[in-house]
């Protein structure tokens, strides 16, 4: 049974970019198009991993995170941040959140493979 990942980004670009490589290496996918909407397709689901863009409408990714990791069945599941914020502050309120990783926008798909193989 192939693993299942929620990629939350508000661009169709990004998310479709995102779902494209995830596929590629067999994995499900999910997409929501920010957090509030992220938070309606995680209910009841079980899922192997969330990629969370952080700068979205009606719910940022930070927020996201907090909330998932609030839900008792997201509370270890891996959240990497995928993202073009780079200041460190921005990674450590991420990591307050609950974050599992920090990825910067732009990506390689092969980048993206291999810490999403290394959280899972």
């Amino acid at each position: 049974m192939a693993r299942c990942i929620l990629t939350v980004d508000d661009s169709s670009t990004m998310r479709q970019m995102i779902a494209f490589t995830l596929k590629g290496a067999a994995f499900d996918v999910l997409e929501a198009e920010d957090g509030v909407h992220a938070l309606e397709v995680a209910k009841g689901k079980k899922l192997d991993l969330i990629i969370t863009d952080v700068n979205m409408p009606r719910m940022d990714g930070l927020t996201l995170v907090a909330r998932l990791r609030a839900l008792p069945e997201f509370k270890f599941t891996p959240i990497l941040v995928l993202t073009t914020e780079s200041d460190m502050s921005m990674k450590m309120r991420g990591k307050e959140a609950g974050a599992t990783g920090w990825i910067v926008k732009p990506f390689s798909p092969e980048k993206l493979l291999e810490v999403v193989n290394k959280v899972l």
